[in-house]
């Protein structure tokens, strides 16, 4: 076996590898640029060299700069992790040639899957159900709109090297392609260095059901069921689950022996993915196959029994695989959620800066979690904005999205924004919970954006009753202060009033050994908690039923945090209460008259000049920011008075770029 690998990557799955490297006996190198000098993954592994700068077209995308590191620390193999070089074959190449083992694809498995081209035309002479569509190279925007026309729209153009949503858009009509086709271009060359863009039918209400397979030197190939990953947001996975709620045992073997086929045609070795689109009559198509291992392995890993980031290592190292695939079982399921660094009341907007406080869900036999980052970290903007995966695990589906929700609402983090309520909401819908998903769910269930989860009007109780012993904590403990007159010492009342979202709620609360008892509306809450002063979360038991409310107090303000809701609530006395309903409320400041960056970002293009008169949809400004493009548009007809910002400007969050008479 390998003494020494050196993992080419960061973050959460360069964690991930050192963690299996670990338990293996094999020491491991970590490679990082300037912005990661301090991160978890170099303070995890043995060895630690510096790459680079932070842009990781500087640092991570430099192979040479990897290779010699592995030179210089004796590293005998490299687990590229996903992203980055995992799936470049010259890198591959260039190691096997020194001796160094690519704990990975074969360097022609890489190429001929790596260019989703290719890769169509191969998975048609392995017999593999394709997409109707054109895999030429297309030449321009003209020869876009000809060859969807041919067709027929809606249409999906895709950057040949794509992945990971970049270089990906939707086209319904021939203005959508030809803008469609520049915006994809455009991505491709500055995510990929390959601006090649090809066009396919646009499956409707479909569902992203991917096939794991593992194949070792010795020609076995077996697949590790399904992962069910339609629920997406932009074409970026959201929720990926393991095994798929709509599958049934024929489809999932047929899809199954056609991945087996395909990784057989290219003579695959190590972990890999066939993605798959699939209708609503589970009619499944071949979309491309991921020649690495997939962000959303853990849940395969924990429904299968396997460590999957191990065998590809015994693979590497020329073993077989030490299981055939009937002894293949999916026992229980396992549900993965991704925490990103984004604004989901923002129109999921990436944020950036220091996690100020960083507390994930305590891991147990139900509950995991795979993160990169630690309390204090930084979220760069120059890399995926991704702080940690979530994955839980039940005997079957309800178990799984219950402990999904518990955990979610124990994740506390400050400092930068992040997708966490969004995540526990999408948890607790009805259509996903019913298991009525497709890649489309997101943007139907939320066509308007994320506003968050709202408290049930007709049952407010859990956050009346927490506040409320919260409140009447912390005034019992004002109500010691020292100095006070005997005999005139002060008495905290019982009655208060939460005015909570415009309303107001009188509650009566009595202290009682381990916690407070709460009447609301002649109904009697025993809230029980050995919460302290200052601990972000509130854990305990309502009425006996576990709960865990995360919890800030905001001057007079507590802000409440429980299952994707998020509120802020006041304490008053009924008197107060009473003053409390005449109080003006202070509008925001108007805004309509500018543009405004709805993101940290690069200003790219500024598409007009002042005393120009702009007509609703037309392009204004375009934003670069986690290399994708974000064009701007007029929300309505008006006439640019000022340009507030030049192309080639870093912008901040909210500031204004053009305004109008």
């Amino acid at each position: 076996m390998f003494k020494k690998i050196l993992i080419a990557n960061r973050g959460e799955i360069a964690c991930r590898i050192i963690k299996s490297a670990r338990k293996m006996g094999i020491q491991t190198v970590a490679v990082y640029s300037t912005a990661d000098q301090n991160s978890l993954h170099t303070e995890m592994a043995d060895e630690a060299v510096l790459i680079g700068p932070p842009p990781s077209s500087q640092s991570y995308l430099l192979s040479d700069r990897i290779i010699k590191a592995c030179q210089d620390t004796g590293a005998e193999a490299v687990h590229p992790g996903y992203g980055f070089l995992s799936e470049n074959a010259g890198f591959a190449e260039a190691l096997t040639d020194l001796g160094i083992a690519f704990i990975g694809p074969n360097v022609h498995a890489i190429r001929m899957m790596g260019d989703k081209i290719t890769s169509k035309k191969l998975a048609m002479e392995a017999g593999v159900n394709t997409i109707p569509g054109f895999t030429g190279v297309i030449e321009n925007a003209d020869h876009a709109v000809a060859v969807s026309q041919e067709i027929g729209y809606p249409v999906m153009l895709k950057a040949s090297a794509g992945g990971g949503g970049k270089g990906m858009r939707t086209a319904w009509n021939d203005t959508e392609c030809r803008d469609g086709f520049e915006r994809a271009s455009n991505e491709a060359r500055s995510s990929f260095g390959d601006a090649r863009v090809f066009i396919e039918k646009f499956i409707q209400e479909p569902r992203h059901i991917e096939i794991q397979i593992l194949a070792d030197g010795h020609g076995n190939v077996v697949y590790l069921g399904e992962r069910e990953c339609s629920t997406q947001r932009r074409h970026q996975k959201v929720i990926e689950e393991c095994p798929s709620p709509f599958l049934d045992p024929a489809t999932r073997q047929a899809m199954g022996e056609q991945a087996v086929a395909l990784a057989k045609a290219v003579n695959y070795q190590s972990a890999g993915t066939v993605e798959f689109i699939v209708d609503n009559q589970r009619q499944f198509y071949f979309l491309e196959m991921n020649t690495r291992l997939q962000v959303e392995h853990p849940v395969t890993e924990w429904v299968t029994g396997t460590d999957l980031v191990e065998l590809m290592i015994r693979v590497a190292n020329g073993e077989k695989l030490p299981f055939t695939q009937a002894d293949v079982t999916l026992d229980g399921w396992a549900i993965e959620a991704r925490v990103y660094a984004e604004d989901p009341f923002r129109n999921f907007l990436p944020s950036v800066g220091r996690l100020a406080r960083y507390m994930p869900p305590p891991e147990s036999d139900t509950v995991r979690v795979d993160t990169g980052v630690i309390e204090g970290g930084e979220v760069s903007m120059y890399y995926d904005p991704m702080i940690a995966k979530v994955i839980t695990y039940g005997s079957d589906r309800n178990q799984a999205i219950a402990q999904m929700c518990t955990a979610l609402d124990a994740f506390y983090i400050r400092g930068v924004s992040h997708n966490i309520s969004f995540l526990t909401a999408l948890m607790k819908h009805p259509r996903f919970v019913e298991g009525r998903l497709s890649t489309n769910l997101i943007a139907e269930e939320y066509p308007d954006g994320f506003q968050g989860a709202d408290i049930p009007d007709e049952d407010p109780s859990l956050f009346v009753t927490v506040v409320a012993a919260i409140h009447r904590r912390y005034m019992d403990r004002a109500a010691r202060i020292s100095g006070q007159m005997p005999g005139l010492e002060r008495q905290v009342p019982n009655d208060w009033v939460v005015f909570m979202q415009g309303e107001y709620y009188p509650v009566h609360v009595t202290p009682v050994p381990g916690g407070y008892d709460v009447n609301y509306q002649d109904e009697l809450y025993a809230v029980r908690s050995a919460w302290e002063f200052g601990q972000p979360l509130f854990q305990g038991t309502v009425n006996g039923a576990d709960i865990c409310v995360q919890v800030e107090r905001r001057y007079l303000e507590y802000r409440l945090t429980h299952g994707g809701a998020q509120v802020n609530v006041l304490m008053l006395n009924p008197r107060a209460a009473e003053l409390h309903r005449h109080m003006p409320v202070k509008l925001p400041p108007d805004m309509s008259r500018f543009l405004i960056s709805p993101m940290p970002g690069l200003l790219t293009r500024v598409a007009v000049q002042v005393g120009q008169e702009v007509r609703a949809g037309e392009t204004l400004a375009v934003v670069e920011a986690m290399k994708m493009e974000n064009v701007l548009y007029a929300e309505r007809d008006g006439v640019v008075a000022k340009v507030l910002a030049a192309t080639g400007d870093s912008l901040t969050v909210d500031q204004p770029i053009i305004e109008f008479e």
